[in-house]
């Protein structure tokens, strides 16, 4: 979804994968993936983080119906990840409402949700187009959903939701984002399912297996 006009169309490239010859990384591009068609390289590269690990970021939106549609796409190649990759989700912030949807994110996260409530709020937006666009929507969610609502709402308000929406501002600034979903590699290169022909996991994990040595 583009932050301009809020429609970009979507190719998930899911033919044309093959085996890549690295242990955990379980798909890979038949051809080498290339600079401007399968990936971009950011201008400026983010300070690295020497964690040992390669840093992989889901940016996306709830709202978004093409970050909805590859949910099935990314979520069985998130569950074959190496243990040397740190992947994680970052809601991109482009707008108040937008702030809002990542709020909502950050506040599974801050309760240990995401795993429970991730595809759940995914389909509230879109199967169920019941958007959560304030804190009552929120809190009515929860409580559908059995959920603590106290502590949904002290989480929601809290301290550490709202420094992790200023490290989504930083980050979908840092990394240039201008679409969703799109997946940033380790402060290095962005790619997308909406570029052309791209096979943007196996890009993802061509770039994955050259970045190691230097993770």
């Amino acid at each position: 979804m583009n932050r301009r006009a809020f429609s970009l169309r979507v190719v998930v490239g899911a033919a044309g994968l093959a085996a890549l010859a690295v242990p955990g990384l379980a798909l890979a591009s038949a051809r080498a993936p290339v600079e401007g068609t399968d990936y971009k390289k950011l201008e400026t590269p983010l300070p690295e983080a020497r964690t040992g690990r390669v840093e992989v970021i889901e940016f996306f939106w709830y709202g978004c119906p093409h970050c909805y549609a590859f949910e099935p796409t990314i979520e069985p190649w998130i569950a074959k990840l190496p243990a040397d990759v740190n992947f994680h989700r970052v809601p991109a912030v482009f707008s108040a409402r937008w702030a809002t949807h990542a709020q909502v994110y950050f506040t599974w996260e801050t309760l240990g949700l995401v795993d429970a409530m991730h595809a759940k709020t995914f389909d509230r937006f879109h199967k169920q187009d019941k958007p959560i666009d304030s804190e009552a929507d929120m809190l009515a969610f929860a409580k559908e959903s059995g959920l603590d609502v106290a502590k949904v709402k002290a989480a929601w308000e809290g301290f550490v939701v709202n420094t992790k929406m200023t490290q989504a501002r930083h980050l979908t600034e840092a990394y240039g984002i201008d679409s969703v979903p799109t997946i940033g590699i380790h402060g290095r290169f962005t790619t997308a399912p909406s570029l052309d022909g791209a096979d943007c996991l196996g890009a993802t994990d061509t770039l994955i297996a050259q970045l190691r040595r230097i993770a």
